[in-house]
Order: structure tokens, then C-alpha cells, then sequence
């Protein structure tokens, strides 16, 4: 008689349903999906407890609004970092977007925008053929633009700090939908569209595929040179319109502080929300929870009169905690 032979079990990327509740706690993958939820909850609860005037629809209100930038450049970072990859210009792309915004604003809003978002476009595109088309590694071809982009800025600006007078784009800072500030409304849709384009779209699996095992998907007959060059474009759009808001909401472009350590804090975002370094992976609501973290962070302790260095202290040891659970996750 013929045995048939029977495959085991996947490995499921989930804690098993069965498992007892102290045992998921010592599972670094339930800290690696779980672990940024946790962490937003007890600092609220923390807030809630211990810091006068913090729960307050105001204090909310300007939390969300200066986090939203940084959700909408985690975003594009996500991306990359899900192909095993990494953007280091993205605070140089928002730059150079604010800069040309002052030089077309005198054609219309729509045409400033339209150039502003293409310039984040073009670096983007440079960023992913230099990975994709050249081969280098993706710090090293984005640490060119990361420096180069924002020297191109600065020329572009004179060097100069310029005010933004045109009403229609100051809106885009100021302005609010239903109660619902517009920058923050924003990035909220963009979370959801980036949600969709991970999970329900051919892009999004190939993005994933391509981050699990590039050769693998290259050998499956996958366009991983095009899909590449998309996300580095994406993650430069993202970034510009990031810069485009900044600038409404500080009603100037000032191409030499704008964006400055956007990269950290979107690394920070997109790993602390448990998108691992590795690649294979983009978790978008994890992302998103990960840069609200980081600004209910720095919020507590500013309003307990602690220097900003300690913020700096603090988000180093979640960082390092986060990459440590990940790496136990990838040894068992």
C-alpha cells in the first residue's frame, strides 16, 4: 500500500489562538503586531493619570496636527522599508518641494503643487534606479540626494527664509473639514489608501514579495526593478506633499531647517509600529500607531518639564527594544 506523505504545518505569522495569555506575552510576535498598541494606551493612561490638561479635545487636536506630516512620510518609508530598502533624502525632498512652491505660487496653487509634487517625484525615481537599475545599496543611493537635495534646495531658495502669503495654500495648514483639521484629514486618507494599495493590490504583494526574498521574486517573473522604482516614487511624492503642508501650516519655506531628521523620526515610525528591517512586511496601522507614539512621547514629557534630550533618550530605548524583539522573532 502507497503511503501518502502529509507536509506540516505552516508556520503561521500569528501567536497560536491556543495559547495560553503568559504565553503569548514571552512571543516576540506578539510584541512585534501588538507591542506599539500597548505602549499608545499606557501613555495615555499615564496622561490620563498624571498630566493636568492632556486629554483634551485642544491637546488632541495639536498632537494630531503636528504628527501628521511624519505619518505621511512614514508612509512612503514603510514602502521602502518593506522591500528591504531605506530613503534617507525624505527630509531633503521636503525641502525642495518647499522651495519651489514660492517660485510657480505666482501661476496658481495647482501648478505650484503639480511642480512641488513632481520634484518629489524626480527624486524619487533617481533614488529607485540608482537601487534598482545601478545596484547600489539603498543607504548609500539615498544619502547622495539626502545631502545633494537640499543643497539644490537652498540655492533654489538663495538661502533665504520666504513667507507664503497665498490664502488658498495657507488653508492647507490651517484650514479644517467637519471639525477635522485638513492636514490631518489627509493623512488619515492616505493611511487608508496606502492600507489598500499593501493589501488588495497586485503592487502591494509584489512590494511585500519582492521585500521577502528578491531574487525568489525576480526568478517568479515579478518586475522588481519596475516595482522598486514605484515605491522610491511614492515614498518622494509622500514626502513633498509632506513638505507642501509643513510649509502652509508655518505659513514660510525655509529650506534649511524644513524636514530636518524627517528620516529618523520616519524610520522610528515605521519600525517601532513593527514593519522589520529585513523587508517582507509593511504594517501601516502599526506605522501610523508607531509616529503617534513617538509625539504622545515627546508631549508627556515637555508637559512634565523635561528636556528635549530625555525625548531623545527615550524614543532611542523604544527604538532599540523594538529591532531586539524583531531579531528574537527572526532567531526562532
Amino acid at each position: 500500500m502507497t503511503q501518502t506523505a502529509v507536509a506540516p504545518p505552516a508556520k503561521s505569522d500569528k501567536p497560536h489562538e491556543s495559547a495560553s495569555p503568559l504565553a503569548r506575552l514571552r512571543d516576540p510576535a506578539w510584541y512585534q503586531r501588538y507591542g506599539v498598541y500597548v505602549a499608545v494606551a499606557v501613555v495615555l493612561l499615564f496622561n490620563a493619570l498624571f498630566t493636568d490638561h492632556f486629554m483634551t479635545a485642544d491637546n488632541f487636536r495639536t498632537q494630531l496636527v503636528q504628527v501628521a506630516p511624519i505619518v505621511i512620510v512614514a508612509l512612503g518609508m514603510a514602502l521602502v522599508i518593506g522591500t528591504e530598502g531605506v530613503d534617507l533624502s525624505v527630509g531633503s525632498t521636503m525641502a525642495l518641494a518647499a522651495a519651489f512652491l514660492p517660485l510657480y505660487l505666482g501661476y496658481g496653487l495647482v501648478p505650484a503643487l503639480v511642480v512641488s509634487l513632481l520634484a518629489g517625484a524626480v527624486v524619487g525615481a533617481v533614488n529607485g534606479a540608482l537601487v534598482s537599475l545601478v545596484g547600489l545599496q539603498p543607504i548609500v543611493a539615498t544619502l547622495a540626494l539626502f545631502v545633494g537635495g537640499r543643497g539644490l534646495a537652498l540655492v533654489m531658495a538663495d538661502g533665504q527664509l520666504k513667507q507664503i502669503v497665498n490664502p488658498d495654500l495657507l488653508s492647507l495648514g490651517t484650514g479644517s473639514f467637519l471639525g477635522i483639521p485638513l492636514v490631518v484629514l489627509i493623512a488619515g486618507v492616505l493611511a487608508v489608501a496606502v492600507a489598500f494599495l499593501v493589501q488588495r493590490t497586485t503592487f502591494g504583494r509584489q512590494v511585500v514579495a519582492i521585500g521577502g526574498n528578491r531574487s525568489a521574486a525576480a526568478l517568479a517573473g515579478l518586475p522588481v526593478k519596475r516595482v522598486l522604482i514605484g515605491v522610491y516614487v511614492l515614498c518622494g511624492v509622500l514626502a513633498a506633499l509632506a513638505g507642501i503642508l509643513a510649509t502652509a501650516r508655518l505659513t514660510a519655506s525655509d529650506p534649511s531647517s524644513l524636514g530636518t531628521l524627517m528620516e529618523l523620526s520616519a524610520i522610528t515610525a515605521v519600525v517601532v509600529g513593527g514593519t522589520p528591517l529585513n523587508g517582507g512586511s509593511v504594517r501601516v496601522l502599526g506605522t501610523v500607531a508607531g509616529a503617534l507614539l513617538m509625539q504622545l512621547l515627546r508631549a508627556t514629557l515637555v508637559k512634565h518639564d523635561l528636556p528635549d534630550s530625555t525625548a531623545q533618550i527615550a524614543q532611542a530605548a523604544i527604538i532599540i527594544a523594538a529591532v531586539y524583539v524583531a531579531r528574537e522573532r527572526r532567531s526562532r
